[in-house]
């Protein structure tokens, strides 16, 4: 199975266009077009359904998949294990990552991996919890920085921190300048809820200490939910990092009883990962100690 194929079949599929595709792969429209043409041809199947508003996979593209990314993951590791063994560094490593994480520590974290392993290409996916156990899962990423997932069996797991949970309250709420807010008046506060359902840090607390708080508004994003709070429509909660960088009239309250998320890497096999994440990991594990400095000066502040 030719492996540029299956790059070009996994990069139409992720961006649902083979134009995108081919901007990806630094190759033309109809280039990438004549590549899956002949990947069809090949297997004997349709992989896309073709329309004017992009691509997206047959149920014969859908179960391909799991095996072109396993050929696209062999012929990558091969090539960077031959690279290292030549003292080379390079490769493509794709990390999955908490929107939180990215804002806040992924700039250095990168920063300082470019500048140690120039020749690796890093591709970088941002979502939530369900995002990241889907992408492990499935092997579509070489490691997540995440919280620890949740019901997901097979992956190693590195622990870099424990992120406080802290309430956000307008200015003028009763406990804004308290040393820490009950979650028990979640029960009666207005709340503004992040994505619910969508197994989100709310979701997973609000289930563990069996709250049933009282929605006032749902939202789709946490900046758009951390305005609504500054607009006194009512309190929310989430993990100190998130808001480490924002700004306004929110007061940022530790809540009772103390709540913690684990922030770490979770990688679908350690003992298979490539040189590129191994690289990585070590990274990560050398800026750790800055990394939790960050959050440090935030509370000491």
């Amino acid at each position: 199975m030719d492996t540029g194929k299956c790059e070009a079949f996994l990069e139409a599929a992720a961006e649902g266009s083979i134009t995108a595709a081919a901007s990806r792969l630094g190759l033309t429209q109809p280039g990438v077009t004549r590549i899956l043409n002949s990947l069809e041809a090949e297997l004997g199947f349709r992989l896309f359904v073709r329309g004017k508003s992009g691509v997206r996979l047959t149920a014969e593209g859908q179960a391909f998949l799991p095996a072109a990314r396993d050929v696209v993951r062999a012929a990558r590791r091969a090539a960077e294990v031959s690279s290292s063994i030549r003292g080379v560094a390079r490769g493509l490593l794709t990390i999955g990552s908490y929107f939180s994480v990215s804002a806040i520590w992924m700039p250095r974290i990168l920063s300082e991996y470019e500048k140690l392993y120039p020749g690796v290409r890093v591709r970088l996916l941002e979502g939530g919890n369900r995002e990241m156990a889907k992408w492990i899962a499935e092997r579509s990423v070489d490691l997540c920085f995440c919280a620890e997932p949740a019901k997901l069996e097979g992956f190693d797991w590195i622990p870099v921190m424990r992120d406080r949970i802290i309430a956000w309250l307008p200015g003028n709420h009763p406990f804004a300048r308290a040393l820490a807010y009950p979650l028990s008046r979640l029960s009666t506060d207005p709340f503004i809820h992040t994505l619910p359902g969508e197994d989100t840090d709310q979701d997973r607390l609000l289930a563990k200490e069996k709250i049933k708080p009282t929605v006032r508004f749902t939202t789709k994003d946490g900046f758009t939910t951390w305005c609504m709070v500054e607009a006194g429509l009512g309190v929310s909660f989430n993990q100190e990092l998130i808001s480490l960088r924002w700004k306004g009239n929110v007061a940022l309250v530790p809540v009772d009883p103390p709540q913690y998320v684990p922030l770490g890497l979770a990688i679908p096999s350690l003992d298979e990962a490539s040189p590129a994440t191994k690289r990585f990991i070590s990274c990560v594990r050398r800026l750790s100690p800055e990394l939790r400095g960050m959050v440090k000066q935030r509370q000491e502040g």
